[in-house]
């Protein structure tokens, strides 16, 4: 397992700088630490953990951060770990900055050294290089504590992929964390393909969709192939309401508001000469505006029901909010694409046209504290485009990157607490 050095700056090979840290001083040492941050995330992809529960993670995170000013807490619920640095600024602001830590249950296939040594776990998303980035982050505003006028707090959270970890935290008080509220809040995520690597790349407004569940239950009554006339068939009125549902986003919603409804399962019957009692299917919802995801939710339960009733069965139709839109905030977002342009360069920076597809509980955030969210590319490949996606058991992260995910997530609480942006 990663163990960090004894003296607390012998990463850097020094003591604690006076003097505003500039972005270029972060980068140059971040960049020293590199090797260290590789190894505490190939550490840490080796034993990936899953959910809301991840002991070693964790006992690896606070290793990681030991003799650190920084002051520690772990959640009750779930493994996460909540650090704040105090800066000189007495009350000043408090500038969050988030990694998540969780893995995904995938059995890798990347052929790495450094594989996952669980099968049927995996580090698919690059959450450990989220965690070693914000470790970085947290050891290069350490050395710089006596300069910043605020404090900052560091999320390392758990349960990202579908356990909602950082709604769990703010419940358990992340964002109160140093005894006032955040005032901006930060996150990055790396992507193994369709970005080049080492570019950054961000938005205003919508970045993600929301993510919501439809579930649907479809009652009727079961008989025999040949004589559909003496029973209730499910099937056709739930491949009627999967099909509505679809005709239901092209017609009752703007193109320029988009919504997605993907049935994801579909379940009826044992036999094809049984017409069964029941179908069941389930369907992801995925939206880009609060209006649009409080509408669908308000026009697919009766949508569902309603056929039902047309075929005279009954419906048992669950509609689940689960993730809120991401949503950067627009001058969040331009202090992002300034501070990169400003430590990395012009050409490091790339604003998208539109928002990713996806979703991520980091919304929970954003929903309450302005700020932004950031993709960094991490893809091996010369053509992004030809790479496994994040999920796939080949997914790769060319983790070259995380001592400049680090440097950039430092030098956005730098920057923010010496009065660069406001």
């Amino acid at each position: 397992m990663y163990r960090p050095g004894e003296a607390v700056f012998a990463w850097l090979g020094q003591t604690p700088r006076s003097g505003y840290a500039s972005g270029m001083d972060l980068r140059q040492d971040a960049h020293a630490m590199s090797d260290d941050l590789v190894a505490l995330r190939r550490a840490l992809h080796q034993v990936p953990e899953l959910g809301l529960d991840l002991p070693r993670t964790q006992e690896t995170v606070l290793q990681a951060l030991d003799g650190l000013p920084l002051e520690i807490s772990t959640g009750t619920g779930l493994s996460s770990v909540t650090a704040v640095l105090r800066g000189q600024g007495g009350d000043g602001d408090v500038v969050l900055l988030r990694g998540d830590m969780d893995a995904l249950p995938v059995t890798e296939n990347t052929g790495a050294a450094f594989s996952s040594r669980h099968e049927g776990r995996m580090h698919a998303c690059g959450h450990d290089l989220h965690t070693a980035g914000l470790v970085g982050a947290a050891r290069l505003l350490s050395a710089h504590r006596d300069r910043l006028a605020g404090d900052v707090v560091f999320m390392f959270q758990p349960g990202e992929e579908g356990h909602d970890g950082a709604g769990h935290m703010i419940a358990e008080g992340v964002l109160d964390a140093a005894g006032r509220p955040v005032a901006e809040a930060y996150g990055l995520h790396v992507v193994s393909a369709m970005i080049p690597r080492g570019r950054f790349v961000s938005r205003p407004g919508p970045i993600m969709a929301a993510a919501d569940g439809l579930f649907v239950r479809v009652l009727g009554a079961g008989g025999h192939g040949s004589r559909p006339h003496v029973a209730l068939d499910p099937v056709p009125a739930a491949c009627e309401m999967v099909t509505a549902l679809q005709t239901m986003v092209t017609r009752r919603f703007s193109v320029f508001d988009p919504v997605v409804v993907t049935v994801g399962t579909f379940h009826a019957g044992t036999q094809r000469n049984i017409i069964p009692p029941e179908a069941r299917f389930e369907a992801t919802i995925r939206s880009f505006s609060k209006e649009a995801r409080e509408r669908v939710a308000e026009l697919a339960v009766p949508l569902c029901r309603d056929i039902a009733a047309a075929h005279g069965l009954e419906a048992e139709v669950t509609y689940s909010p689960e993730y809120p839109v991401t949503v950067n905030d627009p001058a969040g977002h331009e202090f992002v694409a300034e501070t990169v342009r400003e430590v990395f360069g012009e050409e490091r920076f790339t604003e998208a046209p539109d928002p990713v597809t996806g979703s991520e509980d980091f919304s929970r955030v954003l929903d309450r504290v302005p700020g932004a969210f950031v993709f960094l590319g991490a893809t091996f490949a010369d053509d992004p485009d030809s790479a496994p996606y994040n999920h796939s058991p080949e997914a790769s992260f060319d983790d070259s990157v995380v001592a400049d995910g680090a440097a950039l997530l430092a030098s956005l609480a730098a920057r923010r607490l010496s009065g660069a942006h406001a």
